[in-house]
C-alpha cells in the first residue's frame, strides 16, 4: 500500500488524526479540496466569534459612560472587520498545513473519492491505503420553499461585501441565535423566525426562556411559533412571507436551519460503506464503519457535531491504531457554548432530562444583575443553574447564560466529569467579587423534580 493511513478531509478531526498518526511513525496521506482547518476555522466557530466580538463592542461603547468614559459610538466598518477576519483565517490555514508538514504527512490539495475498498482517486492520482479515515464534515442546508434561491446560508455571510440593514434569520439553533446577535449588535433591523415557542431546542428550559428575553432586550424581533412560507424579490428588496400571514421586507434572508453530513461525491458504494437516512456515516465506538478498515470521524457521523469532539476523536483513533494506546471518546457530559449575546454555556443534564431519572433531582437557580451592569444600567441578567441528583448529591448538570459563561463552564465541566457532589461545590471557597462564585454559594434549593418520593 502507498500509505498506512489516508485521511479524507483537512478539518479538525482529519488534521488531528493525520498529524498524530504520522507522529507515531505511520505513513500518512491527507487530502483537502477546499480549505485547511475545515468549517470551524474558515466558515464556522472562529470567524463567527470574531463577528460576535465586533457586535459586542457597540454595547461596550454605550456602557462605558456609566464608568465615566465619554466614547462616541461611530459607524461600524464591515469591510474592515471582514479584512481583519480574512487575515487571521489565512494565518490559521498556514498553521494547519505546517502542522501536517512538520509531522511528516503527505498533503494533497485535491478531492478524494473511493474507487475500491483500499483505493482512492485523489485529484486524478490513484492512491492505496491500508486504512482510510473519512472526515469530510458537514455543510449548511436551507429550506425548500418557493423563492429559496433568494436566501443565503452561513457560508455566504463570511464573504458578504456589505453589511445588510434589514435581516431575517430563519432558525433557532446555535448559528441562528448567534448571528441574530451579530446583526442586531452591528445595527441591523433583525428578525428571528422559528417554529418552537422558545429558541435553542434541546437546551435547558430556563436557558431558553432567558435567551428569548435577552434577544428582545438586544433589539432582535422574535417571531416565535412561525415558519417561512415563501420568498419574493422585487426592485424594493426581498420579502419573506410567514405562516401567520405576515410579510417581512428585508435586505437579506439567512437560512440557519441545520447542517447535513458531507458524503456527496465520495463514491462510498465503491467501498461498500453504508450511510444513514440523513446521509451520515454510522460508526461504532471504535469509529469504524461497516467496513472494518474504513473509519469516520466528526460531523460526517452526525452524532455530536462539535469541533472539540471531532478533534478528540481524531486523536483517539490515531493513538489506537498507531500509538499502542487504545482508547475511546465519551460523548456524555460534553460541555458546549452558544456565543449568543450574552453567551450560554452548559454541561451535563438539563432539568427536563434529570426529571426522568429514578432518583429525581434538586434544582438550584440564581438570577441576578451582573456587577458591571449595576453601574451601566443595561437591562441584562445572568442566570446560573445546578442540577443535583436528589439521592446521591452528585451534580448532574450546570447551566449558565451571562457574560463569560463559556470561560466559567470549562472548569465546572472538569468537576462534573470527575463526579463532584453539591457538597463539594459548597465547601469550595469562591473567588470574590466574580459571577463564578455564585456556583459555589448557591444554598437555597429552588425545587425538586422527578419521580423520587420521600425526604430530600
Amino acid at each position: 500500500m502507498d500509505f498506512d493511513l489516508f485521511v479524507i478531509g483537512g478539518g479538525s478531526a482529519g488534521v488531528r488524526c493525520a498529524r498524530v498518526a504520522a507522529g507515531h511513525g505511520a505513513r500518512v496521506g491527507v487530502a483537502e479540496s477546499r480549505f485547511w482547518g475545515g468549517t470551524c476555522v474558515n466558515v464556522g466557530c472562529v470567524p463567527k466569534k470574531f463577528m460576535v466580538m465586533a457586535a459586542e463592542y457597540g454595547a461596550m461603547a454605550e456602557d462605558a459612560l456609566g464608568f465615566g468614559w465619554e466614547i462616541a459610538k461611530g459607524r461600524h466598518d464591515w469591510a474592515a472587520l471582514i479584512a481583519a477576519k480574512d487575515a487571521e483565517i489565512s494565518r490559521l490555514n498556514g498553521i494547519y498545513r505546517r502542522l501536517l508538514d512538520d509531522a511528516g504527512a503527505r498533503i494533497f490539495d485535491a478531492k478524494a473519492r473511493f474507487i475500491g475498498p483500499h483505493t482512492l482517486d485523489v485529484g486524478g492520482q490513484r492512491v492505496t491505503a491500508e486504512r482510510i479515515v473519512i472526515a469530510t464534515g458537514g455543510y449548511p442546508t436551507g429550506l425548500e420553499i418557493p423563492g429559496a434561491e433568494h436566501a443565503i446560508i452561513s457560508d455566504d455571510i463570511f464573504v458578504m461585501k456589505d453589511m445588510p440593514q434589514r435581516v431575517a434569520v430563519v432558525g433557532s439553533g446555535y448559528i441562528a441565535v448567534e448571528f441574530a446577535g451579530v446583526f442586531a449588535g452591528l445595527g441591523a433591523e433583525t428578525h428571528l423566525i422559528y417554529r418552537q415557542p422558545l429558541p435553542l431546542r434541546g437546551f435547558d428550559a430556563d436557558l431558553r426562556s432567558n435567551l428569548a428575553e435577552a434577544l428582545t432586550q438586544n433589539n432582535v424581533i422574535l417571531h416565535a411559533g412561525n415558519r417561512p412560507a415563501a420568498i419574493l424579490q422585487d426592485k424594493t428588496g426581498k420579502h419573506l412571507a410567514l405562516s401567520n400571514g405576515e410579510m417581512l421586507g428585508v435586505d437579506v434572508i439567512f437560512f440557519a436551519t441545520g447542517r447535513a453530513a458531507n458524503t456527496n461525491g465520495l463514491n462510498l458504494e465503491a467501498a461498500a460503506v453504508k450511510i444513514g437516512a440523513r446521509g451520515e456515516i454510522p460508526v461504532g465506538q471504535d469509529f469504524a464503519t461497516n467496513v472494518p478498515h474504513i473509519y469516520a470521524l466528526g460531523d460526517v457521523t452526525d452524532r455530536l457535531n462539535l469541533t472539540p469532539v471531532a478533534t478528540a476523536e481524531g486523536h483517539a483513533l490515531a493513538d489506537t491504531l498507531f500509538g499502542s494506546r487504545p482508547r475511546m471518546v465519551s460523548l456524555e457530559n460534553v460541555p458546549t457554548a452558544v456565543f449568543s449575546i450574552p453567551p450560554i454555556a452548559t454541561v451535563g443534564l438539563t432539568e427536563e432530562e434529570a426529571a426522568q431519572r429514578p432518583n429525581g433531582a434538586k434544582i438550584f437557580v440564581s438570577k441576578f444583575t451582573p456587577m458591571r451592569h449595576t453601574i451601566t444600567g443595561r437591562s441584562r441578567k445572568t442566570l446560573m443553574k445546578l442540577i443535583v441528583d436528589a439521592k446521591t448529591d452528585k451534580v448532574l448538570g450546570a447551566h449558565m447564560i451571562g457574560e463569560d459563561a463559556p470561560e466559567i463552564m470549562q472548569g465546572l465541566a472538569v468537576a462534573i466529569i470527575a463526579g463532584a457532589t453539591k457538597a463539594d461545590f459548597d465547601r469550595t471557597i469562591g473567588i470574590h467579587p466574580t459571577a463564578a462564585e455564585e456556583f459555589v454559594t448557591m444554598r437555597t434549593q429552588s425545587r425538586v423534580v422527578g419521580p423520587m418520593t420521600g425526604p430530600v
